[in-house]
């Protein structure tokens, strides 16, 4: 279980971190808020890639794949408050303020950033603040109250808010093949694989095997490989700037990886890119 899935657990986080970079890959279950104290935080899907700044509040909707990149900026660590709505809560939520629908809803897979001086936003997480900087958990009243709050905040500044989180549908099966083709970068395991595809493990190798003639773990290796050959030899990139966004979780695994693949190192494939292109001036 990472880092990030044992928060979970909690509802309303305060994330400090002084560390120079944190990175993982996330599989949400829920929908999560999160609002940027200090820092920067890079969030990286399959087809976008955004850039949360201190001062800016976002959403991450619930059942998507994205990579999320903490660092500090401009001296200051990384700070920020994540609030976990979950299904349960949702739910109750809905029942006791119910809305008319007025077009289908749809779970969105676009992250929602909301404007950084939103005034609403801003005097919300600023009297939450204080509260979290205390020792010990929240009191359970506060903890519903705040996320009703915050809930009822997202519903007045974005008419779509609605559509996104009373949506309880869990999707059919889906394209495993175009799904993986998007996502192969991605550094998760083969259950979340099955999961987001809306598969049981057994299903999604079974699948697997017929879409690409490969088992998940081969073809997944010669994906990664080949994505990493592309940026070093088009894209100039070095290897330590380029094995993570590949799918390695280390840079000597990485490397052992692309010499047995390709039959030379990441590095001696730089040097004869070099020495081709001093030829060609």
């Amino acid at each position: 279980m990472s880092a990030l899935e044992q928060k979970m657990k909690a509802e309303i986080i305060w994330a400090c971190m002084d560390d120079s970079y944190y990175k993982e890959e996330a599989v949400l279950e829920h929908h999560c808020i999160v609002r940027l104290f200090s820092g920067e935080m890079k969030v990286v899907q399959a087809e976008n890639s955004y850039i949360i700044e201190a001062g800016e509040t976002f959403l991450l909707p619930r059942r998507q794949l994205a990579t999320l990149i903490k660092y500090p900026k401009d001296g200051h660590p990384y700070r920020a408050i994540m609030l976990v709505l979950s299904a349960e809560r949702l739910k109750d939520y809905y029942i006791r303020h119910p809305f008319n629908v007025t077009k289908a809803g749809s779970l969105s897979q676009k992250i929602k950033k909301y404007d950084a001086n939103e005034p609403f936003l801003d005097s919300f997480f600023a009297s939450l603040l204080p509260y979290l900087q205390m020792e010990g958990q929240l009191p359970e009243t506060m903890i519903s109250l705040k996320l009703e709050e915050a809930i009822t905040i997202l519903r007045s500044i974005d008419p779509d808010t609605d559509h996104v989180l009373s949506n309880f549908d869990e999707p059919g099966k889906i394209n495993l093949a175009e799904f993986m083709e998007k996502n192969y970068m991605f550094n998760i395991t083969l259950n979340q694989f099955s999961y987001l595809t809306a598969r049981s493990l057994s299903t999604f190798k079974r699948d697997f095997k017929k879409s690409f003639q490969s088992t998940p773990q081969k073809w997944l290796t010669q994906k990664r490989l080949e994505l990493a050959h592309y940026q070093l030899a088009e894209k100039n990139k070095k290897p330590i700037e380029i094995y993570d966004e590949v799918g390695f979780e280390d840079l000597s695994h990485f490397s052992y990886a692309f010499k047995k693949h390709f039959g030379y190192t990441p590095s001696e494939l730089i040097r004869q890119k070099v020495h081709t292109d001093s030829k060609e001036e």
